[in-house]
């Protein structure tokens, strides 16, 4: 049986095309395509491109595509790629052993607390005092002149707002360098988009699943920066309007 290489080299050259006609039909550029006729997958950024460009190029000869994706998956793939969920934030510990030890508790604070009282107590008493002082009947009099009322000293204090909570997913991607990109709104929902991004774009929805294949990109959810390690590796990710996860590759869009 032809090797991978072989076929697709074949079936072309059968149907009289040349590799310009493909690209025009893929939209897969003319380097990745000579990278798959010659076997040389590491010209590709990565597995994921390798056996979605398998899949489309396979395709538009006419050939079976998950003939050509298993007998990848059996010569070359050597491993499984690691099921790691990783969080997307510091954990509690690590933000506890960042911020090391509190201040030390003691006999301070007894101490603090009698001042405050002492110094509370001499208040009082000075308030008191100044009301006595001279004629009884002009004292009265001031108290009645001067003391302020409750209407007027008293302000109302209100609560802040909360913001509301938003509804929908604004997913922004931006990538450092040309990454594959494919994104879906939920398990066997379409694919809404699939392919190389070069830009930052913006999607929207109100769940969002999205497959990268590398970690070499900025990545956004309503206006809040997602941390995401830099790597050469894929990931995917799952987002609700109050949630965020990290994705195993059996639950990726496309994978």
């Amino acid at each position: 049986m032809p090797n991978i290489g072989d076929s697709l080299r074949e079936a072309r050259m059968r149907q009289h095309l040349d590799i310009a006609d493909v690209e025009s039909r893929t939209k897969i550029r003319a380097k990745y395509l000579r990278a798959l006729e010659n076997e040389e997958f590491g010209m590709l950024p990565g597995p994921t491109f390798v056996k979605t460009f398998l899949r489309t190029y396979a395709e538009a000869l006419g050939l079976d595509p998950q003939v050509l994706v298993e007998e990848y998956r059996a010569t070359y793939e050597s491993r499984e790629e690691a099921e790691q969920l990783q969080p997307l934030g510091p954990t509690a510990v690590a933000r506890e052993r960042r911020r090391g030890p509190g201040p030390p508790r003691g006999p301070w604070v007894a101490i603090g607390l009698a001042v405050v009282l002492v110094v509370g107590v001499l208040l009082v008493i000075g308030l008191v005092g100044g009301g006595d002082d001279g004629d009884g009947g002009g004292g009265g009099s001031d108290r009645a002149g001067n003391e302020p009322t409750t209407e007027t000293t008293e302000t109302t204090k209100t609560e802040p707002e909360k913001p509301a909570q938003p509804r929908r997913v604004t997913l922004r991607i931006t990538p450092n360098n040309p990454v594959y990109v494919c994104l879906d709104t939920g398990p066997d929902t379409d694919v809404t988009f699939e392919g190389i991004l070069d830009a930052p774009r913006t999607f929207r929805g109100r769940r969002l699943r999205v497959n990268l294949g590398k970690t070499d990109v900025q990545v956004a959810v309503n206006g809040k920066a997602v941390q995401i390690e830099p790597g050469p590796e894929p990931v995917g990710f799952a987002f609700t309007p109050r949630s965020q996860r990290s994705l195993p590759t059996g639950q990726r869009p496309c994978a």
